[in-house]
């Protein structure tokens, strides 16, 4: 069976039994413990926290999931993804153990040909946690799994909690028997391998205290209402539906290792053919089984919108791309291989996520660019590593130091097992010891500083009777003033009757025209007025997506529980933001206009009159691609289009073509703004303007890099935009007047300028360089000898910069013919001294070295230094010191003796 086909069986199954299909959440929510969705209830996180009330009350899904804590792991056992599909159902105060005990085993063990899964009931095996006697009592008595194949385990294995105070309690797995070729008999308690966990059953009953670790928490007690959430593994089930292996013989992971063999002519699983092909721990088979997990995951990351960074998701997804790479080179591929992995990945995961194909050319470019990117990191790793083995051999050391590894690994990018491959080839050992002691100390700072960020889920409860009984009814699309009755006043964290002049209060209305933050577009500003008082309102936020809690700070009178309150937006605030909200949609469509569907939004801010716009592309724009995408929002402006709100289905809004934001949750019902028809359709809950026109000009600043792969555009609208296009022309003005030359001549004329200033900055620098060199020659007229060797040691002149020190070393040195010769010079640039020394090679042959030299002079300087025996270099903190540190060398190199050197 499929993988699709046991997808659409597990929801079939649950929708018929009444349950409500979610779909699959991105995989990056805004959630201050997680970097991405690691479990199947995670989007159902609100609901067991009673953030918020859920609108269901069981729902099914099958969810994305990535987990990436043991990257390293990924292909050493075969059971272990960093991509995964959580199958679920949920409970909210409905059905409890039997519920769902009951609904797990008739989909497992029901008949084929009725839409189950048909899996041998004799095969089933059940865990429950130690005290839960209901359970195991369901398990034996309702369903009929005999007592033999019902264990107990502890809190560490069937007790669940999400690590953070909240919802917990036991659960029951179940497990499927792959029969006595895969290990010993006895369940799962003796072999987990034999016995593969198939289904988790939480059951959801109490809620736990602080506390780190599976078992290290207090239960604090009952939760009002039992939950249920459940999950079966997809890819498991599949093993054994398909009669494989491992999950990377499925339908959905051994096409991309297939691939892989084409791409390195190497063979997987040729190691260990006695055992079933693909089932062999060679190194090989590991990195066949790393390309094809990375590349499903890396695939879905950039589908839901990551891009390649250097931290948070971003630093995840590069590694995962790197390690691919990586694989494929180890395994003999010479040239580039993402794209036709890549592409084998969207064939066998399209059937399920038909998204892929829709964003097929953003997400090909995104994998492509990080591949060339990294090959010439390779090329540059590969050359810092010649430079250590070529110190390794001047030192007559065999091995390559454990921090060097560790350096070229964590600063460089370059894995470790490239460095051990090359070391080989190069006749060195790594000290790979030293290399995982140092990933070590990297991890544990990691897990603890993780730990520390633990710290659980704000507490919202005091908003909750608000959010159940009283949402916010909003009515700011239509109106900028309208009555409100006060259901209640925060002050200091406790809900308070009345508040004075001088408080900064939150204040909940019934129904408000206040637009809260959301979308990227900052919360309205305005004022609060009633019989008693008045206050001005300075943000407003959302609780729950359904309340709308104004932040206020009372400037007269007093506020009170009860009384009708007259909310009045900032009319001219409210302009200005609608501009701005709808001048980034048209920025947004321009520039998918003039760069191609592979720029999508990464992010977005505007407040009134300004705007700026993230969005995920490859390189620096040019000049002319932004005059070309100001111009294009700009026509859209002149055009006059008009622009409608459409409330509609999601699969509708989608169906239509209206963009999404990548990250955002979206409900059943959405809200479309259209500006223009086609020219701009995107998803969208924000204030905008009635027609296009009303934008006023849009003046692009500029745009710049925010992150690998992530680049910004700025920009002012309406009389902002104005205001700064009238100052531009009065710079224009006053340089026309000043160069006497009309507004169009410009360019040109500033051009020629620049020429003229080049050539005199140039022919300044030739004349100081002269001017240097022939104090050089006046320092070698002088030079002193010591110990038969010529000794210039001295100060450069006032406004010699640091760069310069070294060329006149060099010129200096090269002046010295057969006669032995040592040259230092220092010079002063701030409160640094920068100093270097070069001894010829006479010199270096009575034993004179230019790095004992700078070590001498450094020592007096507050410095240090270091290099070759003929050149070396450093610098200093003391410049005072100066005439100290010259002395100091005069008398290192008379006190050696021509012998001794």
């Amino acid at each position: 069976m499929q993988t699709h086909e046991i997808r659409r069986r597990f929801i079939e199954h649950f929708t018929k039994a009444g349950h409500t299909e979610v779909p699959s959440a991105s995989l990056i929510l805004d959630d201050p413990n997680l970097l991405f969705v690691n479990a199947g209830m995670v989007p159902f996180k609100p609901y067991f926290l009673g953030e918020q009330t859920p609108p269901f009350g069981t729902a099914t899904s099958i969810q994305k999931c990535v987990r990436t804590l043991d990257i390293e792991e990924v292909g050493i056992t075969t059971r272990h993804n960093t991509f995964f599909q959580m199958a679920g159902n949920f409970s909210f105060g409905q059905y409890f153990k039997e519920g769902a005990i009951t609904h797990a085993w008739n989909l497992l063990t029901g008949d084929v040909s009725s839409g189950g899964l048909g899996l041998d009931k004799d095969r089933l095996w059940v865990t429950v946690f130690t005290e839960d006697d209901e359970a195991a009592e369901i398990w034996e008595k309702k369903i009929g799994v005999p007592a033999e194949r019902i264990q107990r385990l502890g809190m560490a294995d069937n007790y669940w909690s999400m690590g953070v105070p909240g919802p917990c309690g036991p659960c029951s797995e179940i497990y499927y028997d792959r029969g006595p070729q895969h290990g010993r008999e006895g369940g799962p308690i003796v072999d987990d391998t034999r016995y593969i966990e198939i289904w988790n059953l939480v059951f959801m009953q109490n809620e736990r205290g602080e506390g780190l670790g599976k078992d290290n928490f207090e239960i604090l007690g009952p939760l009002p209402k039992k939950n249920i959430d459940t999950g079966m593994g997809v890819e498991r089930v599949a093993c054994i539906l398909q009669d494989v292996d491992n999950v990377y013989e499925t339908d959905l992971l051994r096409p991309v290792i297939e691939a892989a063999e084409k791409l390195t002519r190497a063979t997987y699983g040729a190691a260990d053919a006695s055992t079933g092909r693909g089932a062999g721990s060679d190194v090989k088979d590991v990195r066949f089984r790393v390309i094809a997990d990375h590349c499903r995951t890396g695939l879905m990351l950039i589908l839901d919108g990551v891009t390649p960074g250097n931290e948070g998701r971003g630093y995840i997804l590069r590694r995962l791309l790197r390690r691919i790479i990586r694989s494929a080179r180890l395994l003999g591929a010479t040239g580039e291989t993402m794209e036709v992995l890549m592409d084998t990945v969207r064939a066998t995961m399209t059937p399920s996520y038909p998204e892929i194909a829709e964003n097929w050319e953003r997400i090909r470019s995104v994998a492509v660019n990080e591949e060339k990117a990294f090959l010439k990191t390779l090329e540059s790793g590969s050359q810092l590593f010649e430079s250590y083995v070529a110190s390794a051999r001047e030192s007559g050391s065999t091995a390559v130091p454990g921090d060097v590894a560790f350096s070229l690994h964590d600063t460089h990018g370059f894995p470790i097992d490239l460095t051990m491959e090359m070391a080989a080839e190069a006749g060195l050992e790594v000290d790979e010891a030293g290399f995982h002691s140092l990933m070590a100390e990297q991890r544990a700072r990691a897990k603890a500083d993780n730990d520390a960020k633990k710290l659980g889920h704000a507490d919202v409860s005091i908003y909750r009777p608000f959010v159940d009984n009283h949402p916010t009814v909003f009515t700011g699309y239509t109106e900028l003033e309208d009555e409100g009755a006060v259901l209640g006043i925060i002050a200091d964290d406790a809900l308070v009757e009345r508040a004075g002049e001088g408080s900064r209060v939150q204040v909940i209305l019934n129904q408000t025209p206040f637009y809260a933050e959301a979308g990227g577009q900052l919360a309205d500003r305005g004022q609060l007025r009633g019989a008693g008082g008045v206050g001005d309102v300075v943000d407003v936020q959302k609780v729950g997506k359904k309340l709308w809690v104004h932040y206020v700070d009372i400037t007269g009178g007093e506020l009170a529980v009860g009384e009708r309150l007259t909310a009045t937006v900032d009319r001219a605030w409210r302009h200005q933001a609608r501009q701005a909200h709808s001048g980034t949609h048209l920025i947004h469509a321009a520039l998918r206009q003039v760069l191609g569907p592979t720029a999508v939004q990464a992010g977005s801010m505007n407040k009134p009159g300004y705007l700026r716009f993230d969005f995920s592309y490859g390189g620096q724009l040019s000049g002319d691609q932004l005059r070309e995408i100001e111009t294009v929002a700009n026509s859209a402006v002149d055009a006059d289009y008009e622009v409608n709100t459409i409330e509609t289905s999601l699969a509708e809004a989608k169906a239509m073509g209206a963009m999404a934001l990548f990250g955002e949750n979206y409900g059943d019902q959405v809200r479309v703004v259209e500006i223009g028809g086609p020219f701009s359709m995107e998803l969208c809950g924000g204030i905008h303007v009635g027609h296009s026109s009303q934008i006023g000009p849009i003046s692009v600043l500029g745009e710049s890099s925010v992150g690998s792969g992530v680049r910004r555009i700025e920009a002012y609208t309406g009389m902002n935009s104005f205001e700064h296009l009238a100052a531009e022309r009065s710079v224009v003005a006053g340089l026309s007047t000043a160069l006497k030359a009309p507004s169009a001549d410009l360019p040109e004329r500033i051009e020629a300028l620049s020429a003229r200033l080049k050539a005199a900055e140039k022919h300044v620098e030739q004349l100081r360089r002269a001017q240097l060199a022939s104090q050089v020659g006046q320092f070698i007229d002088g030079a002193e000898d010591v110990n038969s060797v010529a000794l210039v040691a001295a100060e450069l002149p006032e406004g010699v910069a640091a760069k310069d020190v070294r060329a006149l070393v060099q010129d200096a040195i090269a002046r010295f013919a057969e006669r032995p010769a040592v040259v230092l010079f220092a010079a002063r640039d701030g409160g640094k001294v920068p100093f270097v020394a070069a001894a010829n090679a006479a010199a270096v042959d009575l034993g004179i070295k230019a790095g004992e030299v700078v070590g001498v002079f450094g020592a007096e300087v507050g410095g240090r230094g270091g290099g070759k025996p003929a050149m070396a270099q450093g610098s200093g903190t003391e410049p005072e010191r100066i005439a100290t540190g010259l002395a100091a060398v005069r008398r290192h190199l008379a006190a050696q003796r021509p012998g001794e050197r």
